[in-house]
């Protein structure tokens, strides 16, 4: 190992922070895109008033499961970006830095994206089989997306939370 990967960062690496950031704007776009989807499912057309548009389509409609594929990406969006502006406020290893960046990444994707999966497929992803929810393969493969994420969550919450501690017992000095 080098002494760079040992040495603790003064903080989070500008770039990291930034694409972090960027991350969590992208997360709101699709947070916005998802709320869109969501409106047509519920009126049943793209409807775009002034413009002629007016366009009959059949997307699932279940309220539940397109709120949570929404307030996800804001979620998630949002974490990230405060994780990314929060990045120099962490002193942690180069090794350390590089788990928290794809442990977020990791986190806030996989907790995002198969909800609108289990929006359109009807699913919830919450038990293997489906439990008491709708069974079938779109549900399994949900729910087995969800296990990296659920690692991932507690991998970055520890390294933030043991970065934020040896920032603030580095700056009390």
């Amino acid at each position: 190992m080098t002494e760079t990967t040992l040495r603790p960062v003064a903080s989070m690496p500008e770039r990291m922070r930034a694409f972090l950031f960027l991350n969590g704007v992208g997360l709101l776009t699709l947070a916005v895109l998802i709320g869109w989807v969501w409106f047509f499912a519920l009126i049943g057309r793209i409807v775009l008033w002034p413009l002629p548009v007016d366009v009959p389509v059949s997307i699932p409609d279940d309220g539940r499961a397109w709120r949570m594929a929404h307030m996800e990406g804001i979620t998630q969006g949002l974490m990230l970006m405060a994780l990314g502006l929060g990045g120099r406020f962490m002193a942690l290893t180069q090794r350390q830095f590089t788990w928290f960046f794809w442990s977020a990444l990791v986190t806030a994707w996989l907790f995002t994206v198969p909800t609108i999966f289990n929006a359109l497929f009807g699913t919830r992803g919450l038990a293997f089989g489906g439990g008491p929810f709708k069974p079938g393969l779109a549900n399994d493969i949900i729910y087995l997306f969800g296990w990296p994420p659920v690692l991932a969550v507690h991998i970055m919450l520890a390294l933030a939370l043991y970065g934020l501690w040896r920032h603030m017992k580095i700056s009390r000095q």
